[in-house]
C-alpha cells in the first residue's frame, strides 16, 4: 500500500543534472508533472527559472520536448503548438505550460486569458514563488503583502492578485492550487488536469531559498507550513464544482511560516506586529471566503 503523502513515480521521465538551485521547488515540481504527463508532452517554458533549469540547446531535462518562448507568449505559443500536434493527428500528446509567477500573474496574463477564454486544449503550470527570482527577486503582482525584494526592500505594501479568482471567472473545465509538500494531491491533480479537456490550470506553491531566503533543506517542512496556516490553501474547481481538498486539522498562526523566511524579517521584527496582524487577517478573510464557497456546494 502507497503511504498517504507517497508520490510513487512509476515512469522517470526526467534526467538527472538539473540547473537549478538547492531546495528548489520548480525541479521539484517538474519531476512530478513531467511523471504525470508522460514522454508524449510537449513543454512551453516562457522566460523564467525553469528556462535555465530545463538546459541550453541542445540539452533537455525533460523526456518530451521543450519549447522556449518570449515572456508574454506562453499560452499563445502552447497554443500553436497544440492545433499543429492536431493536424499532425497527435491528439494524444499533451501541451503542457510551465510558467513562473511573472510570466502567469503579469506579463503573460493577456495571453493566459485569452488562451483560457478561448477554451484552448492545453495545460497551464504557474509555479508561484512569489516574485521575478530569475533576474534578482523583484516585485510580481504575485508578491505577497510583506515580502521583500529588490524592487520592495521594506515588504511590500500591497496583497498578492488574487489570480485563481481570475482563473475561475474564465468558466475553463478544471483549475486547482498545490503543493510539492502534499504529493498524493498534486497528483491527483495532475491526473485529473491531464484527462480533463479545454484550458486547465494548476497554481503550485513554488519554494525559492535564493529568493525566499531560507535554507534549502527546509523547503518542503515551509511548504507544508504554508498549507497548514492557510497562507496557501488546497483547493479545485471542476466544471464549476469549487472543493477544498486539504482542511488543517488544527489552526497553525500564520506567523509559524513566514518566521523562517528572511524575506519577511521586515514583518517579524516589527514590535508592534501590525504586519504580521495585517497578513493573519488577510489569510483568515480568505479562508473563511472559500470556506463559504465550499459550504455552497
Amino acid at each position: 500500500m502507497i503511504p498517504e503523502n507517497e508520490f510513487l513515480i512509476t515512469e522517470e521521465n526526467m534526467y538527472s543534472g538539473a540547473l537549478s538551485c538547492r531546495g528548489c521547488g520548480w525541479t521539484l515540481l517538474a519531476r512530478y508533472v513531467s511523471s504525470v504527463m508522460g514522454p508524449k508532452t510537449v513543454y512551453v517554458v516562457p522566460a523564467c527559472c525553469f528556462s535555465i533549469i530545463a538546459g541550453p540547446n541542445p540539452m533537455n531535462l525533460l523526456k518530451g520536448s521543450v519549447v522556449h518562448t518570449v515572456f508574454a507568449a506562453a499560452a499563445a505559443t502552447a497554443t500553436g503548438v497544440r492545433r499543429a500536434l492536431d493536424r499532425q493527428g497527435k491528439t494524444d500528446a499533451n501541451v503542457v505550460v510551465l510558467a513562473g509567477d511573472g510570466g502567469t500573474f503579469d506579463i503573460g496574463l493577456q495571453a493566459l486569458s485569452g488562451a483560457a477564454a478561448r477554451q484552448e486544449n492545453i495545460v497551464f503550470i504557474c509555479n508561484n514563488n512569489g516574485a521575478y527570482m530569475n533576474t534578482g527577486v523583484q516585485s510580481s503582482t504575485g508578491t505577497p503583502t510583506g515580502a521583500r525584494t529588490t524592487t520592495d526592500p521594506q515588504g511590500k505594501k500591497l496583497p498578492a492578485k488574487n489570480l485563481m479568482g481570475i482563473i475561475e471567472a474564465h468558466n475553463i473545465p478544471y483549475s486547482a492550487t498545490a503543493s510539492p509538500a502534499f504529493l498524493m494531491d498534486l497528483k491527483s491533480k495532475l491526473e485529473k488536469a491531464r484527462e480533463a479537456s479545454g484550458f486547465r490550470f494548476l497554481m503550485v506553491d513554488g519554494p525559492c531559498p535564493p529568493g525566499h531566503k531560507h535554507d534549502p533543506d527546509r523547503s518542503i517542512e515551509l511548504a507544508r507550513l504554508a498549507v497548514e496556516t492557510n497562507y496557501f490553501p488546497l483547493f479545485e474547481t471542476e466544471n464549476g464544482q469549487f472543493n477544498i481538498t486539504y482542511t488543517p486539522k488544527t489552526q497553525v498562526p500564520v506567523s509559524e511560516y513566514l518566521k523562517h523566511q528572511g524575506r519577511f524579517a521586515n514583518v517579524m521584527q516589527d514590535e508592534s506586529n501590525n504586519g504580521l496582524q495585517i497578513i493573519q487577517q488577510q489569510v483568515d478573510q480568505n479562508w473563511k471566503h472559500l470556506s463559504s464557497k465550499q459550504n455552497l456546494n
